[in-house]
């Protein structure tokens, strides 16, 4: 009986079914493809650091290097169960021809090693060490990706010619946010061209225990050894091998939370229009004895079918699309150990969101316990109690027209029948303009003020070469005497001793000069200005213990020196960890310096970007745009392919949404359809309420939607960004997409949607619904 009752409903009400099972369909793929990716994501992460055996403490350095003391210092240390010293000869650009087309553009500090011999292995594409041969030459995979490089191609570094036999996996530099890149040549090949670039040494150390790299640091520094160079660690790597997918999947949950409320209320939505349609027959069964759990058994049996078959069809989609956005972590990491682990909690949240369903479902058929069967089978629809609006009369109506007002005073009287359309309505706008404005903000020029650098036309970097001060002076002098340059700056990097309670601390990388120029974004407090100020990042700051107005000791040239700690500003270059300061005072370890500058028209900056680099070949000149595409740009596209994907659906969402709404408002309306068509109301009548309804619900479903967009959600996106050590955060609004495309895309949706849920006013006839 129960079968055939189902079966019979489903036929008769083949959209409403469908679209359940869509929806329901859609929050469970949603949700199990989340969970698919995190577990990829940070199984694969763990595979590609395990199988490289990644460092867990690397010490750049720059200049003389005592490897005798290094070795002593690793084996009396009791923390360290490996410890090796790599070099890494940097080249400039301009010297590696690949195809015939040097990388003099590229941004990236790009760098020729030879195999490790004990740990921090670059890997093929099978997770293997690569064994690579004269002549050979193996490119990050980044290179291969953006179609700098293929296998077969003819690269020419110094004059010495080689062959691009493959790309590497390189678990320290994957990540464009790395700003050096590693080639794999033999160990004949490295001393062949040593001579055509500077020598950067790799100071590597794994240890016993990872819990101890805190207490490994501060031995580090006590020691003084080599530092003249940035100092990254093992969950820093881990951090930066996550970020581009890891901001993607970050906005997928969002919308898959989102997406899973919204299809809780399509259901409520179909339940209600199917309990208003069947409102009749309900009172029947209960005039006829029928118990309410024997009527509720009818209605969950059904919802749990189309549950099921939702869940099952979600999961199969999520096999679909995990390709696609699997591709990505499985081209830089690999793929995952953990496969079936991931297939496991995918297999997880769908059945959660199954039993979340039939749940949800249950407590809206209580419902049935307030339905009186006199009540049902006399009028055949529910008797609502308008309890809103009741100083709103048309006879005072003097704005609006009379279709119009009625549609608003239906809106305002039966306030909470709206309130669930209104709520998919500003969940709609809210998704669709979050993702779009944190990608408007991470792809924009002004993001890289959250990213420790200064806002420009122009950048030049000056290191791994000698005599940097005599350089900086001379392209200062060239640009003091540019005309169309209004303003520069020039800011040299050095590192400085920490004076602690107990001994000396480890060096501070402090960026010296007037940082009133080109500012960056603070977290807290202010730029340095005075000569007994600094400026720490976020991470430096909550390494050192350190918030606005504490006192930091340096040590310069054997004297201490007090400075006040003026701002916290984000930053997430050079591991995040440097700091700003105006003092005069320097130390003997420049570690480079960089040279801002803005042009007087825009319009001349890629023409005065290559007139510098070919003045200056010994220093990399690159465009504030063009750094922020080739560092950032992983990311940005990942983050442009979820907020197409979240504005794609929310429309489509906003559609079957309004269409059950509207369907059930028809349905539960009948009578007063018909009352108001023996009034004389036309059909067009009718349609302007109904129209007027969705309108009014629009405008403050996108008003609200916007206003959480930009508070809420920057709270949110700012959360996901400080976890990559950009604290600071407002978002960069497009006003054309955000404000005018977007809702008019919403608007455009919802009103086909209503014109199509409203199509049945015309069926219903004065006869057949106006009872005595």
């Amino acid at each position: 009986m129960y079968y055939r009752i189902i079966r019979n409903d489903m036929l008769k009400s083949k959209l409403i079914t469908l679209t359940t099972t869509i929806f329901v369909a859609a929050a469970a793929m949603l949700v199990s493809l989340s969970s698919i990716l995190v577990v990829n994501l940070t199984s694969a992460i763990d595979t590609l650091m395990t199988q490289a055996k990644t460092p867990h403490f690397l010490q750049m350095h720059s200049g003389e290097l005592d490897n005798a003391r290094l070795t002593a210092f690793a084996e009396q240390n009791d923390k360290v169960d490996e410890f090796q010293v790599l070099e890494f000869l940097n080249v400039e650009g301009s010297r590696i021809i690949i195809e015939g087309k040097s990388l003099a553009d590229n941004v990236q500090d790009n760098g020729f090693s030879t195999q490790s011999g004990k740990f921090d292995y670059l890997l093929d594409f099978d997770g293997n060490m690569i064994t690579v041969s004269d002549g050979e030459l193996y490119v990050p995979i980044g290179y291969m990706k953006d179609g700098t490089a293929k296998a077969g191609d003819t690269a020419v570094i110094g004059g010495n010619t080689f062959t691009v036999s493959g790309f590497l996996r390189d678990s320290q530099m994957n990540s464009l946010l790395a700003s050096s890149k590693r080639f794999l040549v033999s160990e004949h090949d490295y001393a062949e061209i040593q001579n055509f670039g500077s020598t950067e040494y790799l100071i590597e150390f794994r240890l016993k225990d990872l819990s101890m790299l805190g207490a490994f640091k501060e031995d580090y520094a006590s020691a003084g050894l080599e530092a003249n160079g940035p100092t990254i660690t093992y969950p820093l790597f881990k951090m930066l091998n996550a970020m581009s997918d890891g901001l993607m999947i970050a906005v997928i949950l969002l919308v898959s939370v989102l997406v899973v409320a919204i299809a809780f209320m399509c259901i409520r939505f179909t339940l209600l229009a199917t309990i208003e349609s069947d409102y009749r027959e309900i009172g029947v069964m209960k005039a006829i004895g029928l118990r309410v759990s024997d009527i509720k058994k009818i209605y969950l049996t059904k919802y749990t079918g189309i549950a099921a078959f939702g869940c099952i069809v979600g999961f199969a989609l999520s096999f679909v699309f995990r390709g696609l956005l699997l591709e990505n972590i499985r081209l830089y990491m690999g793929g995952s150990e953990n496969s079936s682990l991931a297939l496991l909690f995918g297999v997880i949240g769908v059945v959660l969101v199954f039993l979340a369903i039939i749940g949800y479902v249950s407590r809206v058929l209580r419902r049935f316990r307030k339905i009186s069967a006199a009540e049902a089978v006399r009028f055949g629809i529910s008797q609502d109690k308008s309890v809103g609006a009741r100083h709103f009369t048309l006879s005072a109506n003097r704005l609006l027209n009379a279709n119009i007002f009625l549609g608003v005073k239906d809106v305002l009287a039966r306030n909470s029948l709206y309130a669930t359309m209104l709520a998919v309505l500003v969940i709609a706008a809210f998704i669709m303009i979050v993702p779009q404005n944190l990608y408007n903000t991470i792809s924009s020029k002004s993001f890289v003020i959250y990213m420790g650098i200064g806002n420009s036309d122009m950048r030049l970097d000056i290191q791994q070469t000698d005599n940097i001060a005599a350089k900086v002076v001379e392209v200062a002098r060239v640009m003091k005497s540019d005309t169309s340059i209004s303003r520069y700056v020039l800011l040299s990097t050095e590192t400085f001793r920490v004076k602690r309670e107990v001994g000396l601390g480890e060096r501070l990388k402090i960026e010296l000069g007037d940082h009133s120029i080109f500012p960056v974004e603070y977290f807290k407090g202010r730029r340095p200005a005075a000569d007994n100020e600094i400026a720490l990042s976020v991470m430096n700051a909550d390494e050192l213990g350190k918030k606005v107005g504490d006192i930091i000791t340096l040590v310069i040239d054997g004297k201490t020196k007090d400075l006040t700690v003026c701002g916290i500003y984000s930053d997430i270059t050079n591991g995040g960890k440097t700091a700003k300061a105006a003092f005069t005072e320097r130390s003997d370890d420049m570690m480079w310096s960089v040279i801002y500058a803005e042009l007087s028209d825009k319009a001349f900056v890629d023409g005065k970007i290559k007139e510098y680099a070919d003045r200056f070949s010994f220093a990399k000149v690159t465009g504030i745009n063009e750094y922020v595409t080739q560092t950032f740009g992983s990311t940005i596209s990942s983050v442009g392919k979820a907020a197409l994907i979240a504005i794609v659906t929310m429309l489509v969402i906003s559609i079957l949404v309004t269409m059950l709404f509207m369907q059930m408002l028809v349905a539960k309306d009948r009578y007063s359809i018909a009352v108001m068509k023996s009034l004389g109301f036309t059909i067009s009548d009718l349609s302007t309420q109904y129209f007027s309804r969705s309108v009014f619900l629009l405008i403050i479903g996108i008003v609200l939607g916007t206003l959480l967009a930009n508070t809420l959600g920057e709270i949110l996106s700012g959360a996901i960004i400080s976890s990559f050590g950009a604290s600071s955060f407002n978002f960069v609004v497009n006003p054309l997409s955000a404000y005018l495309l977007c809702p008019l895309m919403l608007i455009g949706s919802v009103l086909i949607a209503t014109k199509i849920g409203t199509s049945g006013t015309g069926q219903i006839t004065i006869s057949g619904n106006i009872k005595e």
